[in-house]
């Protein structure tokens, strides 16, 4: 049975895409890992990228390109200065030479050694092939698959048999819903306290704790840097950050220094039903504006939905519970992070895979289970929230425009974030013996549209609004 750690699912990157720009980081550093186990690191001179199928129909406004370099010099992207990394670029395709894990320089021209192919490879869509030249004229070649929300794989899986090998620790493992709920009533638990057991298998409390806090701190950075920052996105589309306004007329004269006297301020504000809707858009929309400008985001559970989580806690913290504090998060992210799991696991958090339902549909049912048990919510009632946040996502489609990050995927942040409380509120109104719809149904259901979808729906920019509206357009 497979177990994966909440940290798995939120994990820290760089956007604009976790399937299209943290994976090829994340490949371009196993391949250094890779070369380095054989001992052939010392060796390369030469390296070329071919990116296939949806990475390379949408590479360039996913920016898969230069991920794929930066993974190559070896930076971090839960550490890396995300102000530098044009200069960094820059000086690469100035120079020719790309400090490979910035020990060795080696020649590397960015127009001609990274290649879009528009072939799609049989074991997943978004593939990318690595071709090594050594100083002896020997190639080597490493093939690796992002398979959404940052995860990387090779065909042979042999990293999961290792990674399965590390979990079997897990005291309570879950491959379903109902899993889940047997713990709970076998235990009389929560599933926060279900999910914190199987995270104790793996780490003591206080790392538990300073990794949480640490996905929370870039959560709230996020939605601050993007509520206080005017202009225009990159890429082409001319979009407008629109969480500056909003927040502006939100917010009104309030003074504050830094996050935390911003939620302090943000409570003292007016909350009618208008404002409150403003409020959770605007968070949205701001963790997305920092995201499609390659700002550092929380995969929550991939970077295109990275705001509906971030959004969805701070309403609760700044409009349903004035005293919340670090135990709410806590809680909120064990259970987003448990309910994240299951789709991943029954189904794909793709879009290449799945379309958008595998990406706002999954982090609006993660975000609905968690705000329901914060809420009071039986274990049986966050998984209605869970799947009446799905039930209404089953089908969308993912068609970005000139395959940027933007439209209609930041929108659909606030959307998803909304829809998200919206189920909540009814799961708690929900008799659970009354409920028709079990989560793991909802989870099947989605795994087979997903199959059954055309493939011009799943991140590839051939179909919907992204042949509808064009660059010239905007």
């Amino acid at each position: 049975m497979e177990c994966i750690s909440i940290f798995d699912m939120l994990k820290i990157g760089v956007g604009p895409s976790s399937s299209h720009t943290f994976g090829p980081w994340r490949a371009g550093r196993r391949l250094i890992a890779e070369l380095k186990e054989k001992n052939k690191f010392d060796q390369v001179v030469a390296i070329t990228v071919d990116l296939y199928g949806s990475l390379s129909l949408t590479g360039k406004g996913h920016a898969t390109d230069i991920a794929s370099i930066l993974g190559l010099c070896g930076y971090d992207p839960q550490t890396i200065d995300v102000l530098q990394i044009d200069t960094i670029i820059k000086s690469i395709s100035d120079t020719k030479l790309l400090p490979f894990n910035q020990e060795i320089d080696i020649v590397f021209d960015c127009k001609k050694d990274i290649v879009f192919n528009k072939e799609f490879k049989e074991f997943h869509p978004n593939g990318m092939t690595f071709t090594v030249l050594f100083k002896d004229g020997k190639k080597y070649t490493s093939t690796f698959y992002s398979i959404g929300g940052g995860f990387v794989v090779k065909e042979e899986r042999k990293r999961k048999e290792k990674k399965l090998e590390a979990f079997k620790e897990f005291p309570m493992p879950v491959q379903k819903a109902t899993d889940l709920l047997a713990y709970c009533a076998a235990q009389n638990k929560k599933i926060s306290d279900i999910v914190l057991e199987n995270e104790r298998s793996l780490h003591t409390d206080q790392e538990i704790d300073e990794r949480i806090a640490q996905i929370w701190k870039v959560m709230l950075e996020s939605m601050y840097t993007g509520c206080h920052t005017e202009g225009t996105l990159p890429g082409g589309l001319k979009v407008r950050r629109r969480a500056y306004d909003s927040h502006k007329n939100l917010i009104g004269t309030a003074q504050y220094s830094n996050p935390n006297e911003w939620i302090a301020s943000i409570r003292d504000t007016e909350v009618k039903f208008r404002q409150i809707l403003k409020w959770v858009s605007c968070f949205a929309l701001a963790v997305n504006e920092v995201n499609a400008s390659l700002g550092r985001v929380v995969t929550a559970p991939t970077n295109g939905s990275a705001g509906v989580i971030p959004a969805v806690m701070m309403y609760y913290m700044v409009i349903e519970n004035h005293d919340a504090n670090f135990e709410d998060i806590k809680q909120f992210m064990l259970v987003a992070g448990e309910i994240g799991s299951l789709f991943k696991k029954g189904a794909t958090i793709s879009a290449a895979m799945g379309g958008c339902q595998a990406e706002i549909g999954v982090s609006s049912a993660m975000a609905a289970g968690a705000l329901t048990e914060l809420m009071g919510g039986s274990p049986e009632q966050v998984l209605i929230a869970s799947e009446i946040a799905m039930e209404h996502h089953l089908g969308l489609t993912c068609d970005p425009i000139g395959g940027l990050v933007q439209i209609p995927c930041i929108e659909r942040n606030a959307m998803g974030a909304i829809k998200a409380i919206n189920a909540c509120e009814m799961a708690l109104d929900t008799t659970a013996a009354n409920a028709k719809v079990p989560l793991d149904k909802v989870i099947a259901t989605m795994w087979a549209t997903a199959q059954d979808m055309n493939t011009k729906y799943k991140e590839t920019s051939e179909g919907g609004l992204a042949i509808a509206v064009s660059l010239s357009d905007c």
